[in-house]
């Protein structure tokens, strides 16, 4: 057994340098700080981390070190898989595969080298969120920092939840049937079915089924309420009553019980013991080449059984052969969307009639479904050119790398406002604020859709953020910033301005970043 140890050590670091080593880490490490920072409100804006009974929560260290790490588990528990899945994808495309199946290195050594490479990967992530949270704390805290509760707070929530993303990655991987599209729908269902299943209940009793609790919400409602029986309580920027005196949480929080819970909750590495049954090993009668690139989900399904409404993209095909320059490119690319996913126009007239005949008071769920099938669509556009291996015979187009950036971004807010056009121009008459964060939404999420997929090379990076955004939107409906596209008519003249603002650095910096891949 020991022999092993340096080959596991080995390929555990190969992995790690290989993730450390890309552009889209940077950009989730980037992304992860800045999350972390605005998902804690400053009680001068009238909002708090945590409200109890209208009051608000002091900035102690334990109130942060909590209340942050609860988010951050909703965080790295969806976006933590997307992440660090896709690797054997990769292996199998780059053809490294074939030589990795013919190495020696048994099959459970190997997928214990990739999963505590992935750990690893997710745990620098969790350092960089925790080490913005001590900023913060120096910034808006009270009291003095104490780092061992946020260390102690963060070991007990977070690493079950990184367990089990990496642990649910490498399932998925090794299994051909969920290496696609459909494994990452699927994942997202069972993400939020185990949120459903583990917040039932809210008490700070916790029964023996909490070691699947890999999120530590219901651990964390119960520390809680262990303090604050009976409370009304609420985690997550919500509004409080400054006329009432602010309450202060104990540093110490964790009772023995909750400890033993949370160190039963290794049992997130179960995953791992399917995957070892179930992996291909890269060999040809199991998985191909091709493979990787399938999309199982049933999206797929739905877009091979209207596959004859593609044809009528082939006259915008024609037309963008007619037309020069960029704007018979970004034609040519949103018919090539409607191509590869004929739903794209059934959808578009779906959501037309809606905007015609539907009542007013339905718009918004017309919206909220239209942009969650549009970001899984937009995801690709970026990549596309790079799992079809055709990014250097693209990028030899006119105006090579950059031009296609910005062609395709353009393609992006084309096809948003085709599916969501016709509901702003409805709301411009009655909502005209609403209609515009729906256009500088999608033209925020289009920039933000390029920038991600054409630095990392990979749909799944944008596409778990925007998931994690989508539901956290979804369920949190009165917050002004997380109401991107105006679903929730919460949006205001100042969280438009936001995301207009990013949507422009995001597209400004994705275009440098590709004028200067030209330049090299």
């Amino acid at each position: 057994m020991l022999p092993m140890l340096p080959m596991l050590r080995a390929l555990a670091l190969n992995e790690v340098r290989l993730r450390m080593r890309r552009s889209s880490t940077m950009v989730a490490l980037l992304a992860v700080v800045a999350l972390s920072w605005a998902m804690i409100a400053d009680p001068a804006s009238g909002e708090a981390l945590l409200v109890f009974n209208k009051a608000r929560v002091l900035y102690t260290s334990s109130a942060l070190a909590l209340g942050s790490a609860a988010m951050g588990a909703l965080l790295f528990g969806l976006g933590g898989f997307y992440l660090v899945r896709g690797r054997m994808s990769e292996d199998l495309r780059s053809g490294i595969g074939g030589v990795i199946g013919t190495t020696p290195v048994g099959s459970a050594l190997f997928l214990a080298g990739r999963w505590l490479g992935a750990c690893a990967y997710l745990g620098a992530l969790v350092a960089a969120f925790m080490l913005t949270m001590l900023v913060l704390h120096a910034l808006r805290g009270d009291g003095p920092l104490e780092p061992l509760v946020y260390l102690q707070t963060y070991a007990l929530l977070l690493v079950p939840m990184v367990f089990f993303a990496a642990s649910c990655a490498i399932l998925f991987d090794s299994w051909a049937p969920l290496m696609g599209k459909g494994g990452d729908v699927l994942f997202f269902v069972l993400w939020v079915a185990q949120l459903a299943l583990m917040t039932q209940g809210g008490s700070s009793e916790l029964p023996a089924r909490m070691v699947f609790d890999f999120s530590g919400l219901a651990v964390s409602v119960a520390a809680v309420q262990g303090f604050v029986n009976g409370a009304d309580f609420a985690i997550g920027s919500s509004k409080f009553d400054p006329a009432l005196a602010p309450l202060a949480l104990p540093s110490l929080l964790w009772s023995g019980r909750m400890m033993a819970l949370r160190g039963s909750s290794a049992i997130a590495l179960l995953p791992l013991l399917p995957a070892w049954w179930l992996f291909h090993r890269y060999s040809p009668d199991r998985v191909k080449p091709g493979r990787a690139r399938l999309r199982r989900s049933p999206l797929a399904l739905l877009n091979a059984a209207l596959r004859p409404l593609a044809a009528l993209a082939l006259p915008l095909m024609r037309q963008a052969a007619r037309m020069p320059g960029l704007a018979g490119q970004v034609l040519a690319d949103l018919a090539l969307t409607f191509i590869i996913a004929p739903s794209a126009l059934l959808v578009a007239v779906l959501c037309a009639l809606a905007a015609l005949f539907a009542p007013a008071a339905a718009l918004a769920p017309v919206v909220m479904a239209a942009v969650a099938f549009w970001g899984i669509l937009v995801s690709d556009i970026s990549t596309r050119d790079y799992a079809a291996v055709t990014e250097d015979l693209s990028g030899t187009v006119s105006g090579g790398v950059a031009l296609r950036y910005l062609r395709q971004y353009a393609a992006s807010v084309l096809l948003g406002l085709l599916l969501m056009g016709p509901v702003a121009l409805r709301w411009s008459f009655a909502q005209p604020l609403r209609a515009l964060a729906l256009v500088a939404g999608v033209a925020c999420l289009s920039a933000l859709a390029s920038l991600f997929g054409r630095c990392g090379r990979s749909a799944r990076l944008f596409l778990s953020l925007f998931l994690f955004g989508l539901y956290v939107a979804v369920n949190a409906t009165t917050a002004p910033m997380l109401d991107a596209v105006g679903f929730n008519g919460a949006a205001n003249l100042h969280s438009v301005a936001m995301y207009a603002l990013v949507g422009t650095l995001a597209l400004a910096g994705g275009y440098l970043y590709n004028a200067s891949r030209l330049a090299r």
